[in-house]
């Protein structure tokens, strides 16, 4: 081996002198702190640190009074929302109870209305079908038998003895035949016969009902075998008579018959009456 070989050393390496430096003040440091904290700790004197507190901003508020009002405004209010709420319930059942009435006046109205048309109408029904019946009774022999002795129509004259009141009434009834028939006609120039009746006896001073049903129910009830002129012959029931007419005397009366014949004068054996009665 050469006396010149590099042969490795044993000993350790230096520590450089900057990481020395910096070992060395880490060190000092931390002997310098438990210095002092021995230090501070050993002092009997050491004054205690201050502490700090902060106080809360005081509210002058009186919560129960606040509270109070509160509790009575909500509790007005509720009461003040029942009634407005009753009073609504109360209304709208008035209102409800006013249409339900209103509803039933109207229904019974129409009702009655409904039964008085019905009610004419069929009055009207059974005067006409008494005047066909009485038209369809006309024919043949008979017919012609009525026309040879039926007195001259328009003439005024009455071919029976009357006098007084009961002339007044003839002359007046057979002075009108041959106007025409009208439903509802009280005169001059139309009548029904009912209307023909109260106007032939006005002339005589005397005020009937207008309707043959009254008509037949005024006076005595008289026989048809013992009628003098001027009573009132009647169709139907007593009291409830459908049609009226004049009795003239020679056997005939003067009546508003139909629409299609007018007034006529006619035998009884026409269209026999029900009954009679007498006024006069």
């Amino acid at each position: 081996m050469s006396h010149t070989a590099h042969i490795p050393s044993h000993r350790k390496p230096r520590r450089s002198a900057s990481k020395l430096a910096v070992r060395a003040g880490v060190a000092g440091g931390v002997l310098s702190t438990l210095a002092m904290a021995g230090t501070a700790s050993a002092s009997p004197s050491a004054e205690p640190v201050a502490e700090t507190t902060l106080e809360m901003p005081v509210l002058n508020l009186d919560l129960g009074a606040d509270v109070s009002s509160a509790v009575t405004v909500a509790a007005e209010n509720t009461r003040l929302a029942a009634v407005e709420g009753e009073l609504t319930a109360q209304e709208e059942s008035a209102r409800t109870g006013a249409a339900a009435e209103a509803k039933q006046a109207k229904e019974e109205a129409q009702k009655k209305a409904d039964a008085e048309k019905a009610e004419k109408t069929a009055k009207e029904e059974a005067v006409r079908k008494a005047e066909a019946e009485r038209s369809s009774r006309s024919s043949g022999s008979e017919r012609t038998t009525l026309k040879s002795t039926a007195a001259p129509q328009g003439t005024g004259t009455v071919s029976a003895p009357a006098s007084g009141s009961a002339a007044a009434i003839v002359n007046f009834a057979r002075a009108q035949v041959g106007k025409a028939y009208v439903m509802g006609g009280t005169g001059p120039s139309s009548f029904d016969c009912s209307g023909l009746v109260q106007a032939a006896y006005r002339q005589a001073g005397i005020s009937l009902p207008r309707m043959s049903q009254a008509q037949s129910s005024a006076g005595t009830s008289v026989s048809l075998s013992a009628l003098e002129p001027g009573d009132i012959l009647y169709w139907g029931s007593k009291g409830s008579a459908y049609h009226v007419a004049i009795y003239v005397g020679g056997g005939k009366f003067v009546g508003a018959q139909n629409p299609s014949t007018g007034i006529v004068e006619r035998n009884l054996s026409y269209d026999k009456p029900t009954g009679a009665v007498r006024v006069l």
